[in-house]
């Protein structure tokens, strides 16, 4: 995200150094939008190596493509930018391809999983690096370290204690595993515009969505202040934020309306509303521009906005704020270190209905505590917020929370104390290698789809739930569907919704699979 000047750097032969950044497939090419990660390394290179960026998710056989170009051309690296998730096996595949064929060319992993588990990471042997957190610095210092040392510059010695000194680095020394110090956080830099041109045609990942035909995605703001417990973020950040500057920001989107033709942005931030102050330079800039846009947020920064900041965000156009309501139990949102009430919950959803903004609540359900209970009391709740805002957006995800050793040192103690266990009361082995983490199991954990404790009678009771919700409130954000399917299916659902008969819903699953309308638990990632 971040660019400077520089002198770019080269061998004793004189030749430019080269990069091969990779993001690994995760989603159709119909749905693919910015490979952001990866857009922000080859921009922070930018005068120092030239990096070529494959996009996974554009290409038809990311595998190929990766060793197509690494024929073409001798790279220093591979950075490979992986999520948790689906994305783990699409990063296995196309790291075990090029250590088969490219032997000595040294893989880097960065992103949320090596950030996560780093030792998982370095537990494959395709895997030479992890970059932890920000990668922007780390992986600069790591690309020049690399290229000292096959350069004759340094010795193995010297190569050892260049790396040693390398912040939010994890490595093998002789065999073993090597954490190195964490990375201060940098704030966003005042840069030119992302390299989109890296991408071939841009143009390809605008997508039509419920704001408009051609949506562009955008990150403003990195981290987030807050410690929630089972958030990858605060894990990632430890509790770091802020912002680019407006300035950079009404660029940037002067870009993407007049060059690329975007219609309406999603915002990817952490949390796009933490202070009001800080925020209002930016809100100044959406209102001038007037591009429809949807964001991250808290009911409490949303609560406390004034009633000037919310004159600037309905002139602005948002659209849809999403929110982390997570529970209608106060005492798990204190546990969890969330930072919000249950009443602000409901405040937010009457607030956003008063300036036409659509909240769209997500919710965790199944926590490892009474999680029977704790679920029916959020069906509960969900349907109290549909009362005071019908067209609250709600999304039903799984509480499974981070693994203790990959939170803050602060939380890490907290965690730990309490022991999470399986439906047979056995404590739960998070997995050690990246292999483990693509068993559907651990896939299903890592989406908050499904968790060790749950019952199979839970499960079918959550996702009957969550249809006969869908049915019942078609989400707004499917752009596909006709209106009178959308229609058929709320007629059909209302008396399950009504009585509460969420169980065995047969019809709505069968329409469901003629009509198809979009999964915002999907659309909203």
């Amino acid at each position: 995200m971040t660019t400077g000047a520089a002198t770019a750097v080269t061998s004793p032969a004189g030749t430019p150094g080269r990069v091969l950044l990779i993001n690994p497939r995760i989603s159709s090419r119909r749905k693919a939008r910015f490979p952001l990660s990866v857009l922000t390394l080859a921009g922070w290179l930018e005068g120092r190596y030239d990096a070529t960026v494959i996009d996974g998710n554009i290409e038809r056989d990311g595998v190929s493509a990766t060793l197509r170009a690494m024929s073409s051309a001798p790279f220093d690296a591979v950075g490979v930018s992986i999520m948790g998730g689906p994305q783990v096996q699409s990063a296995i595949e196309v790291s075990k391809a090029i250590r088969a064929n490219f032997p000595g060319t040294p893989i880097i992993w960065g992103g949320y999983f090596p950030s996560l588990y780093p030792a998982v990471a370095l537990n494959a042997p395709y895997v030479d690096y992890a970059v932890r957190g920000q990668g922007e610095d780390t992986f600069l210092a790591l690309l020049d370290t690399l290229r000292g040392a096959r350069g004759g510059v340094q010795g193995s010695e010297a190569g050892s204690d260049e790396l040693n000194a390398i912040d939010g680095l994890t490595w093998r020394r002789d065999g073993e595993t090597v954490h190195n110090r964490d990375r201060a956080f940098s704030p966003p830099r005042s840069v030119s515009r992302l390299p989109y041109e890296k991408l071939g045609d841009p143009r390809q990942y605008l997508s039509r969505t419920f704001m408009g035909q051609r949506t562009a995605v955008y990150q403003l703001a990195l981290g987030c202040r807050f410690r929630c417990t089972f958030c990858g973020v605060a894990a990632m950040f430890r509790g770091a934020t802020a912002l680019a500057p407006a300035e950079r920001v009404e660029q940037d989107l002067i870009h993407l309306r007049d060059h690329l033709g975007a219609d309406s942005i999603q915002f990817y931030d952490h949390n796009f509303f933490d202070r009001e102050e800080d925020m209002i330079p930016v809100l100044e800039v959406l209102a001038r521009q007037r591009l429809p846009w949807w964001c991250y947020a808290r009911a409490d920064a949303l609560l406390n906005l004034s009633p000037e900041s919310w004159s600037l965000v309905r002139k602005s156009g948002l659209r849809m704020a999403y929110i982390g309501a997570e529970s209608p139990s106060d005492a798990l949102l204190k546990s969890i270190r969330k930072g919000t009430k249950a009443d602000q919950t409901l405040a937010v959803a009457d607030l956003c209905r008063r300036n036409g903004v659509i909240p769209e609540l997500s919710f965790m359900v199944a926590p490892p505590n009474d999680p029977e209970g704790e679920t029916e009391r959020t069906f509960e709740f969900i349907r109290e917020i549909k009362r005071v805002n019908p067209q609250s957006e709600i999304i039903v995800y799984v509480y499974t929370p981070v693994p203790a050793d990959s939170l803050p040192a602060n939380s890490r103690s907290r965690a730990a104390a309490t022991t999470l266990l399986d439906l047979n009361g056995d404590p739960i082995r998070f997995p050690r290698t990246p292999e483990e983490w693509t068993e559907k199991k651990w896939i299903d954990y890592a989406c908050h789809a499904d968790a060790p404790w749950m019952t199979d009678r839970l499960r079918r009771r959550i996702r009957n739930f969550v249809t006969v919700l869908g049915c019942r409130f078609p989400t707004v954000q499917d752009a596909r569907s006709p209106a009178w399917t959308k229609s058929t299916l709320r007629l059909l659902a209302s008396w399950r919704y009504r009585f509460r008969l969420y169980d065995r819903p047969w019809e709505l699953n069968l329409s469901k699979k003629l009509v198809q309308l979009a999964d915002p638990r999907v659309s909203s990632l």
